[in-house]
């Protein structure tokens, strides 16, 4: 199989976390202020009211391990929705060293990765968090088909946006990006 892609570029240094639809990665939190932060996340809030939710969660609540850095990734997905990268990071960076087999973890610093257009990077954490296990795989297969796309790698970008397509039919981001490829048989 050949594959081409339309357009030779791909900049994604403008894509935010939130292309992907609402609960993007969020990591499953019960109860309480850090409960009410995953809620918010997994319907696209992003306003300061729900990052504020999240930091008093983090500030008052008595969280174990996975539930800390539960709610550090889901305030980082809310950063990163507004397009606070330095923020989102940081988010990122404490919740994976709290607790280093959170898959959505990894994949959020994999898409903050790409947006710093260090796509190599950015597959790494996004393989690293798919090995580890994350609840919405089809986000991380598409983040790492941009990742893959960063890089030329265009049979990689494809054969993941596939992926997450079949893994969430009917999703349109994969799609639109699927539209920009020819397949042609292997000559």
């Amino acid at each position: 199989m050949h594959i081409r892609a339309k357009f030779a570029a791909l900049s994604v240094a403008a894509l935010a976390w939130s292309a992907a639809e609402p609960s993007k990665a969020a990591t499953v939190v019960v109860g309480g202020l850090a409960g009410a932060c995953y809620q918010a996340v997994k319907v696209g809030r992003s306003d300061p009211d729900s990052i504020d939710l999240c930091t008093i969660a983090l500030s008052r609540e008595p969280l174990n391990a996975h539930d800390r850095a539960g709610t550090l990734v889901n305030r980082g997905a809310m950063y990163l929705n507004n397009r606070d990268l330095d923020q989102a990071h940081a988010d990122f960076e404490k919740a994976m060293a709290i607790a280093p087999g959170l898959g959505e973890a990894h994949v959020g610093e994999g898409v903050w990765l790409i947006n710093q257009e260090r796509f190599a990077e950015a597959e790494s954490q996004i393989d690293a968090g798919l090995q580890r296990g994350i609840e919405e795989q089809e986000k991380a297969y598409y983040f790492r088909g941009l990742a893959r796309w960063g890089q030329d790698d265009f049979k990689g970008a494809y054969l993941d946006f596939q992926k997450a397509l079949e893994l969430k039919p009917g999703w349109d981001l994969p799609r639109r990006q699927l539209a920009h490829f020819q397949v042609s048989p292997a000559s």
